[in-house]
């Protein structure tokens, strides 16, 4: 089989270092140009990775069978239903979309298109804390978990530091995908949510969920703003056997994307189309952020 011709969509960090350095290192793809916003940022891009340089899309849209989005939510939604029209295949980054319609749009676009799409939440690329999900998925059910991700993009050398999107929307809609990538297939469907915001002046976040079928609840903690000294990252989950700690992940972004562009060659190969990161999978995501999103607003219990 011919290598799937891929072309990338984005000039930031991410498309250099994860999306770009995988598409070059697969046998499996062939990366045939770069498109950006910033034209002179795409053909600079390109030049790194050794592709051609787009200023048009649509002229990159027709020469390619796939394409990979390293571009922010909001914008990859609306470049994604475009390439998903073209009858590109599609490697998607979280969250799918920065609200409900606009993934919605894209999960008709790739149904109707009869494309295939993978949304990349990095940590289900990574054999062995996918090996951990299953293992954890037959021990259930489970009680509740607790998720916490305490990070802080800001310090120096950060490549996120000046990511206008992730200061916009904080650690909710950058963080929040991941969280639930692990906990929705390991709690259920989520049935309602409490959100509430940390101090002023920092992005944390506390959300409360309530899954189907068993009322279960996980509770997700979450900044891009903790001081340094307090980063810390864990996953437990609760049951009648005791606790489970998911392990730390022993592969880097650029091996489970490199994973993620297996599973989209395999999709396209086999005909198949749906995918445990697909995007009804996405579109589920973005709903329950968009919920604590939401719910941010209601008011508590004054005591």
């Amino acid at each position: 089989m011919a290598p799937l011709r891929v072309g990338l969509l984005g000039t930031g960090y991410w498309a250099l270092h994860v999306h770009g350095t995988a598409l070059t290192k697969s046998p499996q793809t062939s990366l045939e140009g770069v498109w950006g916003r910033d034209p002179a940022k795409a053909h600079d891009l390109a030049t790194r990775l050794r592709s051609k340089g787009y200023d048009d899309l649509d002229e990159l849209l027709s020469s390619v069978d796939a394409v990979a989005i390293a571009i922010p939510p909001d914008i990859q939604a609306t470049l994604a239903v475009r390439a998903a029209r073209a009858g590109c295949h599609l490697l998607l980054d979280k969250p799918l979309a920065l609200d409900v319609s606009s993934a919605q749009a894209v999960v008709d676009a790739v149904d109707q298109a009869g494309v295939a799409a993978i949304v990349f939440f990095t940590q289900r690329f990574r054999p062995d804390l996918e090996h951990w999900m299953k293992s954890a998925a037959q021990a259930g059910p489970w009680h509740s978990a607790r998720l916490l991700h305490y990070a802080n993009i800001y310090g120096p050398g950060s490549p996120y530091a000046t990511s206008e999107w992730r200061k916009q929307s904080g650690a909710l809609w950058d963080i929040g995908p991941h969280a639930l990538a692990a906990l929705l297939p390991l709690m259920g469907k989520v049935t309602s949510v409490v959100a509430r915001r940390g101090p002023t002046g920092s992005d944390t976040v506390q959300v409360v969920l309530n899954h189907e079928p068993l009322s279960a609840t996980s509770t997700l903690a979450l900044s891009l703003t903790m001081p340094a000294a307090a980063t810390t990252s864990q996953l437990v989950l609760y049951g009648e056997h005791g606790a489970r700690v998911r392990p730390e992940g022993t592969s880097d972004a650029v091996d489970a994307f490199g994973t993620a562009i297996d599973e989209l060659v395999a999709l396209v190969a086999s005909g198949e189309r749906a995918h445990r990161c697909d995007t009804h999978f996405g579109l589920e995501v973005v709903r329950v952020l968009a919920a604590a999103e939401q719910a941010f607003e209601l008011p508590g219990v004054e005591l």
